[in-house]
């Protein structure tokens, strides 16, 4: 018995000298460096403002304490910025990923892709998020369930984005009619051609987003909820039907459910693949311990963004998930949006 418990102690002992090495070593080779966090898309839309926020709190918390800088890289939705980050790395640990939440699922919609999504490893997200569609108070247009007869001209900036994608699915499955007027740079000049008349409102943009970038809509009653897409009502919005509601059958359900689930993980944060995982699970831990930090709290709270964070573990098994929905769901989707194909 003795032995057995000496043995014990030993293995215990073995294993937290280990993780103490292990954490010795990452704070050795992050000390002193400088991270990236690149973002795939505009500067002064809603995934920048926040992952500025993380940036300035992630610090804090990573072993060796280094420094990060925020780079933008909005091409094609975030793709060319994964497609680069999966292929060419670097794969040490000192670049993040903050792509759009239809990264996970672009490797099943989109042939330009060069990435498998569940060989990136994900390090966590922010929140889980409503996306709502909505339109300028004097478009007349009071419910949703009028889109099947009135066309509602709605901006965006690319395929891949909840802005295209989204009211393009529910144009196809519950025969709505948005028209969706694609090109802007990002949200900041989108808002800019809804107050100038250009276009009547959005059709898939994260409620997180209006509140950071427009708050004043909301509190002048500037513009009208339509929907909302999440898997149920957001509280803030609950007199806001989801899209989901509406569905006329389990295969519409089933569609829509596929890509509304980008509303689960929000806005994700990825490293590239082989990374060491050493590094990988400290990020990790960097990224849960910033999402409880109060001042990060503080700082999201003064932005309007909410936190309601996953961990990197969360992430990776919802992505895991979703790479493998059955192939008629994901032809029926990737038919749909086809048709968002720039001409």
């Amino acid at each position: 018995m003795k032995l057995i418990r000496s043995a014990l102690l030993i293995s215990v002992f073995v294993c937290a000298a280990a993780e103490a090495g292990a954490q010795g070593d990452v704070a050795a080779f992050y000390r002193g460096k400088q991270l990236r966090m690149i973002v795939g898309s505009a500067v002064g839309g809603g995934y920048d403002l926040f992952a500025r926020i993380v940036a300035r709190h992630l610090v804090n918390h990573i072993p060796g304490n280094p420094h990060i800088l925020v780079q933008n890289q909005p091409a094609a939705g975030g793709v060319v910025m994964t497609n680069q980050l999966y292929t060419q790395g670097p794969k040490d640990g000192t670049v993040i990923g903050v792509p759009i939440n239809g990264i996970p699922t672009a490797p099943l919609l989109q042939p330009s892709t060069q990435f498998d999504q569940t060989r990136l490893m994900w390090i966590g997200s922010t929140n889980r998020e409503a996306y709502v569609a909505f339109v300028w108070h004097s478009v007349p247009i009071q419910s949703i369930t009028e889109l099947t007869s009135k066309e509602v001209v709605v901006g965006a900036t690319t395929p891949g984005t909840t802005m295209v994608d989204f009211p393009q699915l529910v144009n196809d499955v519950l025969g709505f009619k948005f028209k969706i007027v694609r090109g802007y740079q990002g949200t900041p000049q989108i808002n800019l051609a809804i107050e100038r008349g250009e276009v009547q409102g959005m059709g898939g943009l994260g409620w997180a987003s209006v509140k950071a970038q427009t708050p004043h809509w909301i509190s002048e009653r500037k513009i009208k909820v339509l929907a909302q897409y999440g898997f149920k009502r957001y509280a803030e919005l609950s007199d806001v039907p989801t899209m989901l509601e509406l569905a006329k059958s389990e295969a519409d359900r089933q569609a829509m459910a596929m890509l509304f689930a980008r509303t689960e993980y929000g806005r994700p944060y990825f490293l590239p693949p082989d990374v060491p995982m050493e590094r990988v699970a400290a990020l990790r831990r960097a990224f849960d311990a910033t999402m409880t930090d109060p001042a990060f709290i503080a700082d999201a709270t003064r932005l309007q963004f909410d936190v309601d964070p996953l961990t990197g573990e969360q992430v990776q098994a919802l992505v895991g998930e979703l790479a493998a929905t059955p192939r008629e769901v994901v032809a029926r989707v990737r038919a749909a949006l086809d048709t968002a194909a720039p001409p």
